[in-house]
């Protein structure tokens, strides 16, 4: 009988199935290469055993998917979403964040820390598990379900609105989702896309119209819709924009804190390869 089972889409977007602390399925990524994890961790192609092995890693390292889950982190990236929330978190900027990760699913923080322990070092999660270890250092209180720690974001949105909070992040992982967020709550929400790749042009699109901040990953979309709108830009290699009025306030909020500015094309782009 499988006890735990989590399954994220990541290192180009391969699909890793994890069941009680083993990982029992790496699928094909679609992707070659992407330069954060060359700089990173020196991962310079993908394919099954580098995805195996990264995963592994970060099983032994801060516990990804067990119990030994470590919950609080520093900052690991200069600019990622989950940087951009915890900055947004220390300013004020907004008053909760709506994230998914695994041990929990979908849950409200507000504590910048943790922000960043539970998204700054995970890729999609599609499925999880609860783990006791997660839901404790939460909050019970703060996760949609503790019992089976559903990934549900609309509903975790509102109930972030239940519990008296107003201005609102979350992230999506789709259009369909983000133009209902959009409709369901105007902008009270502060949306982010992520996971973005592989995103028709039409999806696209429809993104920019709603989201307020996006992350590129490896589509060839998002970043050709992005030429044509007025966004603020993060970083040359998986770049982040700021789409909204929103959206640039809490970029720019971000790369003021590390001392940075937005990307003008200067050093040049270097993309994950292929775009999607």
């Amino acid at each position: 009988m499988i006890m735990s089972r989590h399954v994220t889409e990541c290192l180009g977007k391969t699909k890793v199935v994890v069941e009680d602390g083993k990982i029992v399925e790496v699928g094909e990524p679609q992707l070659k290469r992407c330069p954060l994890f060359g700089k990173h961790r020196g991962i310079e192609e993908f394919d099954t055993e580098s995805v195996r092995n990264n995963i592994q890693f970060r099983m032994n390292d801060f516990g990804l998917f067990t119990e030994d889950r470590k919950v609080r982190m520093p900052d690991f990236l200069s600019f990622g979403i989950s940087e951009i929330l915890g900055t947004a978190l220390r300013h004020g900027a907004i008053d909760a964040a709506v994230i998914a990760a695994d041990g929990c699913g979908t849950a409200v923080v507000t504590d910048p820390e943790i922000v960043q322990g539970l998204c700054g070092r995970i890729s999609a999660i599609i499925e999880t598990s609860p783990i006791e270890t997660v839901i404790e250092a939460v909050g019970r209180d703060m996760v949609l379900d503790p019992e089976t720690a559903e990934i549900d974001m609309l509903a975790g949105l509102e109930k972030a609105y239940s519990m008296g909070f107003r201005s609102v992040a979350v992230t999506v992982c789709g259009a369909d989702d983000a133009l209902k967020t959009r409709d369901s709550y105007g902008y009270s929400a502060v949306i982010m896309a992520v996971h973005t790749t592989g995103t028709s042009y039409r999806d696209a699109v429809t993104l920019f119209d709603n989201c307020d901040v996006i992350t590129a990953c490896a589509s060839a979309t998002i970043r050709q819709e992005a030429k044509s709108r007025n966004v603020i830009t993060a970083g040359n290699k998986v770049p982040i924009y700021g789409v909204s009025e929103k959206g640039k306030e809490l970029v720019s909020l971000r790369l003021k804190e590390i001392g940075r500015g937005p990307w003008t094309g200067n050093p040049p782009e270097d993309p994950p390869y292929p775009l999607i």
